[in-house]
């Protein structure tokens, strides 16, 4: 179940890397054209408004068609080779699932079902990324089981990936009869935890960032975050965000970038801090090695909000302080907006999007991110400093010596070099049974697990190896994963 989990989330980050240019068109747009906002005395007409109303409708196509992406992605993301026939698959899914399951259908041909005002009000929100994501889940499903079917030579036309499309119909028939039950239920379940969470104020937003933070390792965090980002039950802090004259915005009944603010000090600069601490607290001889992993990950945080290379060097090597880390963010999430600092992003929580979210209507007292951030850089060093030294864990730089660890020093982006290492490491390309790879990791299924030497792999230069199942391996590469992976597969061939 967690490799699936965590197929599931690496899948997402294909149609999430649309994010960033939505934040980049939209925050320009709305600098230069205020007036689309309402701001009082702005201009409504001349070139330079008419340009920002273009980049703001430019990025608006994104925002607002998140859950179609997550049908399309999610479908070519688990997809088994990653074929945009998956992504036509997903497609059809969601046309089939939420034309089948609008208020006008559900009202003809269960009219009982409608009669229900709460369902009814599940109903008009079908639409939405949590039924996206089920779709691409649907349609990778079907791509992966009848790409090779073979039909008689009378039907040979539909054989093979034409076929997957006409199975993903008939599937998604199914599957919307089962949700006409269900899909009411489980909205309520979306809607009474967000509004419990919702109803606890800054409370709530610190049980969120800290939920958010330890669904993680799981990838259950998506679903939390398709309840308060997206309009999934009405709710939608990015999506308000980011289109402030839209009727999800303007009947707000929560303070808009509450769920999103509280990042920023964190990410930023919260991981610069026990980054350092990591660095200050590794074995003699071993600092450069955890700068190099921690170090860079930590300036990848601070400029884009990526915080993966960096939580997934530790969180399985001393989970303890992974739940500490969690509990730090849930913290200052919930002061930062008690402070009242309010920012958005599109991607994640960076400074990239801290400056073109800055000139929107829900922004507020963003200058309070430097005392945040300076607050958040030296909480988080001393706890993770205490921790680290008092529980004696084994972050990076502070493992186990092992004798006759082998070290070599690649040339600099060898990737070819590297991924020769390590599929030498995994016993070859005879012993492998999938390749993958996530936003930072090279996932491996093998054959015989015997074979596989984590001494050999780690001297390509990986940051580290971990082994969640028998026969899976994940080699810790960092941002750069896909050029290795790309060379991977190539060896592998």
């Amino acid at each position: 179940m967690m490799k699936h989990l965590q197929k599931l989330g690496k899948a997402l980050m294909l149609p999430v890397a649309t994010l960033p240019i939505c934040g980049i068109l939209m925050g320009l747009g709305y600098a230069l054209a205020p007036g689309v906002m309402g701001v009082p005395d702005a201009p409504t007409s001349g070139f330079m408004y008419v340009l920002g109303f273009f980049l703001i409708k430019a990025g608006g196509a994104l925002i607002d068609n998140m859950a179609l992406l997550f049908a399309i992605g999610v479908a070519v993301g688990l997809a088994d080779d990653n074929d945009g026939t998956a992504g036509l698959a997903g497609l059809v899914s969601w046309l089939m699932i939420t034309n089948l399951l609008s208020v006008g259908v559900v009202g003809t041909i269960a009219p009982a079902m409608i009669a229900n005002k709460t369902n009814e009000v599940a109903f008009s929100k079908i639409a939405n990324p949590f039924i996206g994501i089920l779709c691409g889940v649907i349609g990778a499903l079907c791509y992966n089981k009848f790409k090779k079917t073979q039909l008689p030579d009378v039907l040979a036309f539909f054989s093979g990936k034409r076929s997957v499309a006409i199975v993903t119909g008939v599937v998604s028939i199914l599957v919307a009869v089962v949700l006409l039950f269900v899909w009411p239920i489980v909205f309520g379940v979306l809607v009474a935890i967000g509004n419990a969470i919702k109803g606890m104020g800054v409370v709530g937003v610190g049980l969120y960032a800290f939920l958010n933070r330890l669904l993680i390792p799981t990838g259950l965090h998506h679903a939390l975050n398709n309840v308060f980002w997206f309009d999934t039950i009405g709710m939608g802090d990015l999506t308000a965000y980011w289109n402030p004259t839209s009727e999800l915005a303007m009947n707000a009944n929560w303070s808009i970038g509450s769920y999103m603010a509280g990042f920023f000090p964190c990410m930023m600069f919260g991981i610069g801090g026990a980054a350092l601490a990591m660095i200050r607290t590794a074995k003699p001889g071993k600092q450069k090695v955890a700068m190099g992993v921690v170090g860079s990950a930590a300036i990848c945080a601070l400029l884009c909000g990526v915080t993966e290379p960096f939580e997934f060097a530790f969180m399985f090597l001393a989970f303890p302080l992974y739940v500490v880390y969690s509990a730090l963010y849930g913290i200052f999430a919930a002061v930062t907006v008690a402070l009242g600092f309010r920012a958005g992003f599109c991607f994640s929580a960076g400074l990239t999007d801290l400056i073109f979210s800055a000139s929107l209507p829900a922004a507020a007292k963003t200058w309070l991110i430097l005392p945040l951030g300076a607050a958040a850089f030296i909480v988080f060093y001393l706890v993770f400093r205490f921790a680290i030294v008092k529980w004696d864990l084994k972050t990076p730089g502070r493992e186990d010596d092992e004798e006759g660890e082998m070290k070599i020093e690649l040339a600099n982006d060898d990737y070819t070099a590297m991924a020769s290492i390590i599929l030498e490491g995994v016993g070859g390309k005879d012993n492998l049974v999938s390749i993958d790879n996530c936003i930072t990791r090279l996932r491996l299924e093998v054959k015989d697990r015997l074979l596989v030497d984590e001494k050999k792999i780690k001297s390509s230069g990986a940051a580290g190896v971990i082994r969640p199942g028998k026969t899976s391996v994940q080699v810790i590469i960092g941002p750069k994963v896909q050029f290795v992976a790309d060379e991977f597969k190539k060896l592998a061939k």
